[in-house]
């Protein structure tokens, strides 16, 4: 029993993928809030 505690996840990779997924999700969904906007703007002209 020289080592007691395994470490069972790489905390620094799991980090940086949610980090990633993240922006990615932010960057998706202001795409989406700015074609609605566009869409909006030239109906109502």
């Amino acid at each position: 029993m020289t080592n007691t505690i395994i470490p069972l996840a790489n905390w620094g990779l799991g980090t940086a993928i949610i980090i990633v997924f993240a922006i990615v999700c932010i960057v998706l969904t202001a795409l989406v809030i700015n074609f609605v906007m566009k869409g909006k703007s030239k109906e109502d002209e």
